[in-house]
């Protein structure tokens, strides 16, 4: 099902009919930008944030590149709380995946809005590069039993054995000077709806599909199962201006 819904968006990109313009006062301009937050199925309560700037091709066809920044995370992932320390970690986690996502693409026109109002709907695909970036999970560990011997560590389950011994985990800030790449590409595909009521302003949501695939199987949870291929769907929230 996800297969066809990227196929449809694509083959809409190439075979869509013209939309017309409601009015002389054609919502045209040479470049948008715009930039928000994004929410998908891998991600937490907030994924990540992204930046786009699109430029007009045709009245009904624009191009654009990209730029998305996301946390990856594990379906297996639960947080719990340390019964001394009261802190909190994510239990059997050994890295953070977080994923820079450039992308080039293309948008067309579905139903254009009116100049000054209205919901202007687009269909748009894009494919580019993934650099998937494997940041250490550190949490503190009481070796001692009794808090004499509390150490930072990258979690290890070799290592690690009792649960009741992590007493919570340190800022991921703690290991990213260690960070490893792991490249991967990404396809996506999806709809736009935007509500912009003026000419130089956007605003609007973006809705729609994403698979994509590393080069070597990224390590999250060593315990559970691990994947080189991610799929999601994804919502962006999106402001921005043209000109």
């Amino acid at each position: 099902m996800a297969r066809s819904l990227i196929l449809l968006l694509a083959f809409a990109l190439l075979l869509a009919a013209p939309a017309k313009a409601q009015s002389e006062e054609d919502e045209s301009f040479q470049n948008e930008l715009s930039y928000g937050v994004n929410f998908n199925s891998n991600g937490g309560l907030i994924g990540g944030a992204f930046i786009r700037s699109t430029y007009f091709m045709n009245e009904n066809m624009y191009q654009f590149g990209g730029l998305e920044i996301v946390e990856v995370k594990h379906p297996k992932e639960n947080r719990y709380f340390s019964p001394i320390s009261g802190e909190s970690f994510v239990d059997g986690k050994q890295n953070y995946l977080f994923v820079v996502r450039p992308h080039y693409g293309r948008e067309v026109v579905l139903f254009r809005k009116a100049p000054e109002s209205g919901v202007q709907v687009n269909a748009l695909a894009a494919a580019g590069p993934s650099l998937g970036l494997l940041v250490p999970y550190y949490i503190d560990y009481n070796y001692g039993g009794q808090g004499t011997d509390i150490r930072t560590e990258q979690y290890d389950p070799n290592r690690h054995l009792d649960r009741d011994y992590i007493l919570g985990s340190d800022s991921v800030f703690r290991g990213i000077g260690e960070a490893k790449l792991n490249p991967g590409v990404h396809l996506k595909a999806g709809l736009t709806f935007e509500y912009g009521r003026y000419r130089e302003s956007i605003a609007g949501i973006e809705v729609g599909f994403l698979v994509e695939r590393f080069l070597n199987t990224p390590i999250i949870i060593p315990d559970a199962d691990n994947h080189k291929t991610f799929t999601s769907v994804y919502l962006n929230l999106y402001y921005g201006s043209r000109n």
